[in-house]
């Protein structure tokens, strides 16, 4: 694994996160020219690598599955602290723009760090090997979240169109937690040798023993390094926020590829961890970082904004649409046919990434 456990505090992975948080009070509330929007969007980049890498440290002391939580759960309260600041400084364009943005993670997260996890982990590797009770517990997770806070408003008749009534998204929130919390303990409690690396033959790996594990100072420097690299990168998403939608309107795509841009931005740094975990033969890490980071960013943020909803004014639109609906059912069957086996090649891996790619082409055009 290569990753430094020496001091982070000699590296660029330090310098990367405090630059990125004066770039970001240097540049918060202002309109930015295209030759400064670049320079923010280069600075961005430099924070999310260096929130990647000291996640993994962070995931080297506290070992599986630990560290993938702590990952997911971090960029996600964080996401939906972006959300809300949108929502609250936004108009009527942004009563969908919860879902949107849920909907996109959890689109990216199941079928592109999914796909390019398996992609790689079998280019490398040849076929790559995962706990299927694990992961399967995981999947079931994702979409029974899903379904509770993203199809039924469409179909409940309490209000008008996809949006639930006050009851009907207080039962969701309450719902959501639940499902999330009782997943957690199962996951690092109960049963965590589900959620560990396995070999071909099924044998528990356990933590990673090809790497040095840091010292407590250097993980809580680094875990703190994690949280400002990460309010960084959703401060800088926000700043460019207004260059991203005049980008989208000059495509003309619709506004709601807004929720998608913000996400991907968002989830880089998940998707590059997974990817280097697949490439060491980890691809069950990878896995948990993926349908970890969808059951958090539906788990935390449905709840977070059902609360939020108290002061702010407008509707509040979850409900999918009939191509959002279709996409996140093959989603769920072709995830179930991935991970029933416990192995995969590079076939499942192509085949969720084509997924990927009809939701983002379908987001653009509709």
């Amino acid at each position: 694994m290569a990753i430094s456990t020496g001091s982070p505090l000699t590296s660029w992975t330090t310098a990367a996160p405090v630059l990125a948080m004066v770039v970001l009070a240097a540049s918060w509330g202002r309109d930015l020219a295209v030759p400064v929007a670049v320079v923010v969007g280069v600075v961005l980049m430099g924070a999310v690598l260096a929130a990647v890498h000291h996640a993994e440290v962070v995931a080297l002391r506290v070992g599986e599955p630990f560290g993938s939580l702590v990952l997911a759960v971090a960029v996600t309260v964080i996401e939906v602290g972006l959300i809300v600041t949108l929502m609250v400084s936004g108009g009527p364009e942004t009563a969908s723009l919860a879902r949107d943005t849920v909907f996109a993670a959890v689109m990216i997260t199941c079928n592109g760090i999914v796909g390019l996890s398996l992609l790689l982990g079998a280019l490398r590797h040849g076929l790559v090997s995962f706990n299927a009770e694990g992961t399967g517990a995981a999947l079931a997770t994702v979409a029974t979240l899903a379904v509770l806070t993203l199809v039924l408003p469409t179909s409940t008749t309490s209000r008008p169109g996809p949006e639930f009534s006050p009851a009907q998204l207080a039962f969701a929130a309450v719902a959501s937690l639940a499902v999330y919390g009782a997943f957690v303990v199962t996951q690092t409690v109960r049963h965590r040798d589900f959620f560990l690396p396995v070999t071909p033959a099924g044998e528990v790996l356990g933590d990673d023993a090809h790497a040095e594990r840091p010292s407590p100072r250097t993980a809580l420097t680094s875990l703190g390094l994690l949280v400002v690299a990460l309010v960084a990168v959703v401060g800088l998403a926000k700043v460019l926020s207004p260059s991203i939608e005049a980008g989208v309107a000059a495509a003309g795509a619709p506004q709601s590829f807004v929720g998608v841009v913000i996400a991907l931005l968002v989830l880089l740094p998940e998707t590059i961890s997974a990817g280097r975990s697949a490439v060491r033969d980890r691809v069950q890490t990878s896995l948990n970082l993926a349908f970890g980071s969808a059951m958090a960013s539906i788990g935390l943020t449905i709840p977070a904004i059902a609360l939020a909803t108290v002061w702010l004014d407008g509707p509040l639109l979850l409900g999918l649409g009939p191509t959002q609906t279709v996409l996140l059912a093959v989603t769920v069957v072709v995830g179930v046919l991935t991970v029933v086996p416990g192995r995969a090649t590079r076939l499942q891996g192509a085949v969720h990434l084509v997924l990927l790619a009809a939701f983002l082409f379908l987001a653009v055009a509709p």
